[in-house]
């Protein structure tokens, strides 16, 4: 997935790392646009019209992403993958490729739609209605917490912790017998490592989205690799991090995406309307500003 992970946990029986390998491997081999023999990326660039059989979790996954774009109005978009691509922060990431002009930009928004990307369970398969490319980078780290945790699990593991580039789920409690404590970082490009708030969790996932850690300067101006599938540009508004918990890591990611997305208002109405505990720490004219949702509240270490 082209990050790292971390696994801690108290198993009943000896686990093997390489089961550990084997599922994120499997994960990579099913989901990944930067793998061109990927099953996704064989959807991408076949047909048109007609069912293409993927895996049954690809599915799951697009279920997921279909559920979570109804919910935020189109705010989560899978398809967006082209527009990500233009602005630079695709497979061949491109820190000098130039910005995409306003007719560019229109031109692949008619290439961009949910709506238009159709999913069955048996037999499991996916079928397109125009060109799309499906990017499921915003949601398939947080599936691949949760397929590792499905593993730690089966083997009798009460207590874990699972992290991949920082998407966590947590079981149980930790080695001193208390529940695990998860850390969310300033949003600031220059402290990287500091620590902004802490959380108290366990039987939980935690996912953060923001701008302050992969992002293009040009010419004096900040473009975050987040991108607005309603608009076809970067997202710009004072939102700097959004950080979600939620029972599954694949929840938690991408809802944490479609809120980041939405911004601090209609992100928080969002959050509120689904009684999620979020926390959105929001930039100020004298540094930042924190907001977090009455069930946030509940699981912050010093509120």
């Amino acid at each position: 997935m082209g990050t790292y992970f971390t696994v801690t946990c108290r198993c009943d029986s000896l686990l093997d790392q390489a089961r550990i390998d084997a599922e994120l491997r499997s994960v990579n081999v099913q989901m990944s646009t930067y793998d061109p023999d990927s099953a996704l990326s064989a959807f991408n660039t076949g047909q048109t019209g007609v069912w293409v059989a993927v895996p049954a979790a690809v599915v799951e996954v697009i279920e997921t992403a279909s559920q979570l774009s109804e919910l935020s109005d189109g705010a989560f978009d899978v398809t967006v993958g082209p527009l990500v691509n233009a602005w630079g922060f695709g497979p061949d990431l491109q820190d000098e490729a130039e910005l995409p002009n306003d007719q560019t930009i229109n031109s692949l928004l008619k290439q961009i739609g949910y709506q238009q990307l159709e999913s069955r369970a048996q037999p499991p398969a996916l079928r397109k209605h125009t060109d799309l490319y499906v990017d499921l980078s915003a949601i398939a780290k947080g599936h691949g917490v949760d397929r590792v945790a499905g593993l730690l699990e089966a083997s009798g593991c009460a207590d874990y912790l699972v992290d991949i580039g920082g998407e966590v789920r947590v079981r149980g409690v930790n080695a001193r017998g208390v529940a695990w404590t998860i850390g969310v970082e300033v949003p600031d490009p220059g402290s990287q490592g500091e620590v902004q708030r802490v959380l108290r969790l366990t039987d939980q996932s935690v996912a953060t989205s923001g701008d302050y850690r992969n992002f293009r300067t040009i010419a004096g101006a900040h473009f975050s690799h987040t991108i607005d599938p309603r608009t076809g540009r970067p997202v710009d508004h004072a939102l700097a991090s959004v950080t979600v918990v939620h029972k599954s890591a694949m929840w938690a990611d991408g809802l944490a995406t479609a809120i980041n997305v939405l911004g601090p208002e209609r992100g928080q109405r969002l959050a509120q309307s689904m009684g999620l505990p979020v926390l959105m720490i929001i930039r100020s004219t004298d540094g930042f500003e924190e907001r977090y949702t009455a069930e946030m509240k509940q699981i912050l270490v010093n509120p």
